[in-house]
């Protein structure tokens, strides 16, 4: 983590302080690390689910099946991909 440069700021009420106050506490850190800490930790989560796909188990179990089996040939496409295109092939 480089220097600390930037400032956050966030608006609470009584209880929510009480409450961040006394975590903190709890753990022996400042409000402002407990509060940067929770929030980079939720950071992080949220950014390792953006780019994955959650499914049950048998949802992706006939997934991994479908992509296993073998290809049907679909003759309307075979012949619009051997059609002249107006671009240029490179």
């Amino acid at each position: 983590m480089g220097a600390k440069t930037r400032r956050l700021e966030a608006r609470v009420d009584e209880e929510t302080m009480r409450t961040l106050a006394s975590a903190a506490e709890v753990l022996g850190e400042s409000v402002s690390a407990f509060v940067v800490g929770a929030a980079m930790d939720q950071a992080n989560l949220v950014l390792s689910r953006a780019d994955r796909t959650l499914m049950p188990a048998d949802q992706f179990a006939s997934l991994v099946a479908a992509l296993d089996r073998a290809p049907e040939p679909i003759p309307e496409l075979a012949r619009h991909a051997g059609r002249e295109t107006p671009f240029e092939r490179g």
